[in-house]
């Protein structure tokens, strides 16, 4: 036994993911990683083992007949090991992770991704307060928030998640009432929406070298809700790429005009002293799944870091 030879155990677990699942893309959703580090742990147990687990094909991957061999007796084996692990683990008491969100980001975003997260934490319980006003986070309230905005804004920020650009959106059918949009300052005279006094906006016209003074009559409780009275035809709101993917992929929302630019950024706040393994567990968590989901969001933060 002192001699047992054991492939990478990190690439096992890819494997396996990729052999249930069929798909690089998904295993790396399922593990909470990036495709390419799903395919550089494929590779690596491959050249270990000296043989051919996977066929590439246009629709995913197709085990080989070696592949099908080994999955069998690997996946249960990893199962043996999750069993014989659980048994010996003392029944948990109730943890709970209380997280305040900015409301955009909470409901086109995380909300979907629960069931996963509370998958890849066993015991795990969540909380999210949906908060578009909060500026630090108090451990009496909450253990950890996700807040949106400039540098210097919020208390306690721990880390910038991401800075993803933001463009203008509308509804396919709001674009074609209206007269083309051949310059950005024809925006200004258009329905705009707003969730503050006009100065996200300004900020936005601003970045690209327009000068604006915009103010507003009526002004919405937050980012999500401003997206929600433009998805209902009223005018056009700015949003980023984070809020509206699904509803740009299945067009019920189109892009105003092309211009877009980086402003604020997905900020990490938690109260002041030590974060609890949990908390350090979220944060790794939605690191890498807003990574593996933005990258570009990612690489203008690392390149601009606010």
């Amino acid at each position: 036994m002192s001699n047992l030879r054991l492939p990478p155990l990190n690439a096992v677990r890819a494997f396996d993911a990729a052999a249930r699942l069929g798909s690089y893309v998904e295993a790396a959703k399922a593990l909470h990683v990036t495709q390419p580090a799903v395919g550089r742990h494929v590779k690596l147990l491959e050249d270990w083992l000296g043989v051919q687990l996977f066929e590439r094909t246009p629709r995913g991957v197709v085990l080989t007949p070696a592949g099908r061999q080994y999955h069998h007796k690997i996946s249960r084996a990893l199962q043996q090991i999750a069993d014989a692990s659980e048994a010996l683990q003392p029944i948990p008491s109730e943890r709970w992770l209380r997280i305040l969100v900015v409301p955009g980001l909470a409901k086109r975003w995380l909300t979907s991704h629960i069931e996963a997260l509370r998958q890849a934490r066993p015991g795990l319980k969540v909380a999210i307060e949906p908060n578009s006003t909060f500026t630090e986070v108090d451990a009496r309230t909450a253990d950890l928030g996700i807040a949106y905005g400039m540098p210097g804004q919020y208390a306690n920020s721990r880390a910038t998640l991401m800075c993803p650009r933001v463009f203008p959106v509308c509804t396919p059918r709001y674009l074609a009432s209206i007269k083309p949009v051949r310059r950005l300052e024809d925006l200004m005279s258009l329905d705009l929406i707003h969730f503050d006094d006009g100065e996200w906006w300004n900020m936005w016209f601003n970045a690209l070298g327009i000068d604006s003074q915009l103010s507003c009559d009526v002004l919405y409780v937050s980012n999500d809700h401003a997206l929600a009275v433009a998805e209902s035809g009223q005018g056009i709101a700015l949003a980023n790429e984070v809020l509206v993917r699904d509803e740009l992929k299945a067009g019920t929302l189109v892009r105003a005009v092309e211009a877009e630019v980086a402003l604020e950024s997905y900020q990490l706040l938690t109260p002041a002293g030590q974060m609890s393994a949990d908390v350090q567990w979220f944060s790794q968590w939605l690191s890498d799944a807003l990574r593996a989901e933005f990258p570009q969001a990612f690489a203008v933060a690392e390149r601009d870091p606010l």
